[in-house]
């Protein structure tokens, strides 16, 4: 019978020591393949990530400036429809037509052409061939988007419908358009966030629409220009394709040891692309630092067990988990950030007409709901603001204006006010300040008057306040905008320096 072989201290000491060893080296080889899966991983996810969140801002801009196209054609439309019924005598009966819609639908620019291209404003005529392309045709068929320049400097945005059965004084009218100037939609896309994401309009072949640079590498050049020689052939036909064929896409090149990704998205009815661009966004710095940590970390952990590598996993899942959640509240911020953005008028301050007209759809479905509450509309309207442009130009103007929505907010809370037409403001008043509303308004009244002496600022204050047969808010603010009216030609009697 074969005899058992005896194991020795020395032999169990060996085996320790080599299992140690053979331990040691397995976590050690363990720990840098998971600490590289990691980084691959948390790579991934950058990239991933920053994709999600240009795509994201990229496709909100393409849409805000698609509301804006498709708002100014409904607009169009509706003052054509206006000015058919109207019994024009004059061509100052015509202006004074263009700037009353010009401030109700808070239109930008609105004009009129007659069959002789003869441009028709609220203020002047011109001959507009020269100026507007789509002139050149003898007809107009359809509407037209077009970017111009005014007066050699100015980039335009120019909307154009037909105008076909329109007639003024006996006088064929073929087309009407309104212009926007395309630096101010850029400075109202624009981002505020340290230089790192940028924002910019381009043609299909590339060209910069807004002005504004796409980062430092890309500027204001043309796009495809820019971009040759940072990424391959390939890569470069693939968006040039994209682009003139109005699809979206992204692209990552990496420029003075920095990497800049970028996302665009084709502007529906138009031939334009939006691009967003990001350079060292806070998304990549956040999770890169976590990313270095674990790295760190696991390099330190070689002689710590398995239970130590699961509790270290734990906790970086926590740090992930809490970081995601700090850029889920960031984002929700920006979000909220657009929204103000979109809801203040930029000149004043104050709500602008999309703030009132949600408000105003707020409060239709509470009257609908039967959830009947004290509220009170109050209007007002500056005396004289085109005499102030016409006589002292526009900066006066926009003065007066501000010194008009200053006064206003005196009396009410800055939050209830919004500004809805050129000239024209609105106030909403609900618990105590309805209860305070007379004493406001008589106060105000008071100061009007007063300013009258003084030539400073003269504001008509119309209200009404809502009753239990009303059905919609609108006839609250009729009844407040005929008081309103009716105002007016009391301050004029006082002598208002500036009235109309």
């Amino acid at each position: 019978m074969k005899q058992k072989k005896q194991i020795t201290t020395k032999t169990f000491v060996l085996t320790a020591a080599i299992g140690s060893l053979l331990i040691t080296a397995m976590v050690i080889i363990n720990t840098f393949w998971s600490a590289k899966q990691t980084g691959d991983a948390t790579d991934d996810a950058v990239s991933a990530v920053s994709s999600f969140y240009l795509e994201t801002m990229a496709d909100s801009h393409a849409k805000t400036i698609t509301s804006l196209i498709s708002n100014s054609f409904d607009e169009m439309a509706i003052a054509v429809a206006y000015i058919e019924d109207e019994d024009i005598h004059s061509q100052e009966e015509l202006r004074e037509i263009i700037g009353r819609l010009e401030s109700l639908l808070g239109m930008n620019q609105f004009a009129l052409v007659d069959e002789n291209n003869v441009v028709y404003t609220r203020y002047t005529t011109y001959t507009g061939r020269s100026r507007h392309a789509f002139l050149s045709q003898e007809s107009l068929d359809d509407r037209v988007i077009s970017i111009g320049t005014l007066y050699g400097s100015s980039r335009q945005l120019c909307l154009a419908i037909p105008t076909p059965g329109l007639s003024i004084m006996g006088k064929n009218y073929k087309v009407c358009f309104v212009q926007f100037d395309i630096d101010y939609i850029a400075d109202m896309l624009a981002d505020d966030n340290q230089g790192r994401t940028h924002f910019s309009l381009y043609s299909k072949s590339g060209s910069n629409i807004s002005g504004t640079p796409l980062g430092p590498v890309i500027s204001n050049q043309n796009f495809f220009g820019a971009i040759e020689g940072l990424v391959s052939e390939e890569v470069w036909n693939k968006n040039r394709e994209n682009f003139e064929k109005g699809k979206e896409g992204s692209l990552t090149f990496s420029s003075d040891g920095a990497n800049e990704t970028l996302s665009y998205v084709p502007i529906e009815g138009t031939d334009w692309v939006a691009a967003v661009l990001i350079r060292e966004s806070v998304i990549q710095d956040q999770i890169r630092d976590v990313s270095e940590r674990n790295l760190e970390t696991s390099r330190n952990q070689i002689i710590f067990t398995l239970v130590s590598v699961l509790v270290l996993a734990t906790i970086l899942l926590l740090q992930f988990s809490k970081l995601s959640n700090e850029k889920l509240e960031e984002e929700k911020k920006t979000s909220r950030n657009f929204r103000n953005m979109a809801n203040t008028d930029s000149m004043t301050g104050v709500k602008n007409k999309h703030a009132y007209s949600e408000e105003e759809a707020y409060i239709n479905n509470s009257i609908e709901k039967g959830d009947f509450q004290k509220l009170a509309v109050v209007v007002g309207d500056i005396n004289g603001l085109k005499y102030v442009n016409d006589n002292f130009g526009h900066a006066a103007g926009d003065q007066l204006i501000m010194d008009a929505c200053n006064l206003i907010c005196e009396f009410f809370t800055h939050d209830e006010v919004f500004r809805v037409g050129g000239d024209e403001f609105v106030a909403i008043l609900r618990g105590e300040n309805f209860d305070r509303m007379q004493e406001a308004i008589t106060e105000l009244n008071r100061r009007v008057e007063a300013n009258i002496k003084e030539k400073a600022v003269v504001i008509a204050i119309g209200y009404s306040i809502l009753e239990q047969e009303d059905q919609h808010l609108s006839d609250v603010f009729e009844r407040a905008d005929r008081m309103m009216y009716e105002r007016k030609k009391e301050l004029k009697a006082m002598g208002t320096p500036t009235g109309r």
